[in-house]
C-alpha cells in the first residue's frame, strides 16, 4: 500500500515545527485525508481479501473463538484448528459443560494455555448468567475473563456490524504506515482517534476485514510497521523457556493423572537432558506446579497431580 500523501503531509508539518505532540498532529488530520485513506484501504482490501472460515459467520461465539485463537498465533495454524474446536465445543453451553482438561487438551499446539482456561471460565459465566449466549456490547464483553479491548471490539464488529474501535497488530500496521511513517513507539492512545474516525457506520466488519488484510500484506512487503507500535513485543524463544516447561508439565499431568511431584521431576529432567538442556531444579518445578495449580489447570490430591 503506497503512501497517503495528504495525510502524511499534515502529520509531517506538525512534526517539523515541533509545536505539537503526536496526538495533536493525528487529531489534525483532515476529514478529506481520512476519507482518502478509507477509500484506499477499501480498494486494497477487496483485492487482498482472505476468505477465512470464521468470516462466513455472524455467530458471536464462533467469532470469539477465532479472535482468541488469533492472539499471538499465525492464521495458518488457526486454519487447522478453529473448525476442529468448533466441532468439539459447538456452543457456549458445550464449552461450559466440558472438563477443563478436555478444553486444554484440545488447545494443545496453539500455545499460551491460559487462553483456553480463560475461554472455559468465560463460557461458564455466559452459560450461568446469559442463557448460554455472549453478552452484547464492548463493555459487557470486556468484563469476561480473557476478553480485552481488541477481542471485545472484534466480536462486536464482526458479529453485529456495530461501530467500535478495533486495534490489533494488523490494524496498527496500516495506521502507523500511513500516518506515522517516521515515528517510533506509537501508542494506541495516538492511534485510537484515527481508528475511531475511520470506522464507518455501516459494513463495519467489511472495513475491519480490509484493514486486517492490508495489514497482513504490509508485513510481507515492508519492514513490519507494527514494530513501531509501543504495544509491540517480540515473542521470546519457546524451546528451553519456562513456557515450554509449563506446557510439558501440563501435558504430562493430563496424559498421566495422579503423578507425584517426584515422578514429574524425573520425567521432566529426562526430557530436558534428551533435548540437550540442563536439569530443572526442584525449586523451579515447585514454582511451575504452584503456578499451574493457582491458575486452575490442575490440583494435588491423594498424593498426585490431576488436571
Amino acid at each position: 500500500m503506497g503512501p497517503l500523501a495528504s495525510a502524511r503531509s499534515e502529520v509531517a508539518a506538525g512534526s517539523a515545527n515541533g509545536s505539537q505532540p503526536r496526538e495533536a498532529e493525528a487529531a489534525g488530520v483532515s476529514d478529506e485525508a481520512i476519507a482518502a485513506f478509507v477509500g484506499r484501504v477499501r480498494e486494497e482490501g477487496a483485492r487482498l481479501y482472505r476468505d477465512l472460515p470464521w468470516r462466513n459467520t455472524r455467530d458471536p461465539y464462533a467469532i470469539w473463538i477465532s479472535e482468541v485463537m488469533l492472539q499471538q498465533t499465525q492464521v495458518a495454524r488457526v486454519l487447522t484448528r478453529w473448525e476442529r474446536f468448533m466441532k468439539r465445543f459447538p456452543s457456549v453451553d458445550a464449552l461450559s459443560a466440558a472438563a477443563v482438561a478436555d478444553v486444554v487438551d484440545e488447545w494443545q499446539g496453539m500455545g499460551y494455555n491460559r487462553r483456553a482456561l480463560a475461554l472455559k471460565r468465560a463460557a461458564d459465566i455466559c452459560s450461568a448468567e446469559y442463557g448460554g449466549a455472549l453478552p452484547t456490547g464492548v463493555e459487557a464483553l470486556r468484563a469476561l475473563p480473557g476478553i480485552g479491548d481488541a477481542t471485545a471490539a472484534g466480536i462486536t464488529a464482526f458479529s453485529a456490524d456495530v461501530p467500535c474501535v478495533y486495534i490489533e497488530t494488523n490494524v496498527r500496521a496500516v495506521f502507523i504506515h500511513e500516518f506515522f511513517p517516521e515515528a517510533e513507539r506509537v501508542t494506541d492512545k495516538e492511534l485510537r482517534p484515527l481508528v475511531e474516525r475511520a470506522c464507518p457506520n455501516e459494513d463495519v466488519r467489511g472495513w475491519y476485514y480490509a484493514l486486517l488484510d492490508v495489514g497482513a500484506h504490509l508485513k510481507k512487503t515492508h519492514a513490519n510497521p507494527s514494530r513501531k507500535a509501543a504495544a509491540y513485543t517480540r515473542q521470546s524463544a519457546f524451546e528451553g523457556s519456562r513456557r515450554q516447561k509449563r506446557a510439558w508439565v501440563l501435558c504430562e499431568v493430563m496424559a498421566r493423572p495422579g503423578l507425584s511431584t517426584a515422578e514429574i521431576h524425573r520425567s521432566l529432567n529426562a526430557a530436558e537432558l534428551a533435548a540437550g538442556r540442563d536439569r530443572v531444579s526442584g525449586e523451579e518445578l515447585d514454582s511451575i506446579l504452584a503456578a499451574l495449580s493457582k491458575e486452575g489447570f490442575f490440583s494435588f490430591a491423594d498424593g498426585g497431580w490431576r488436571a
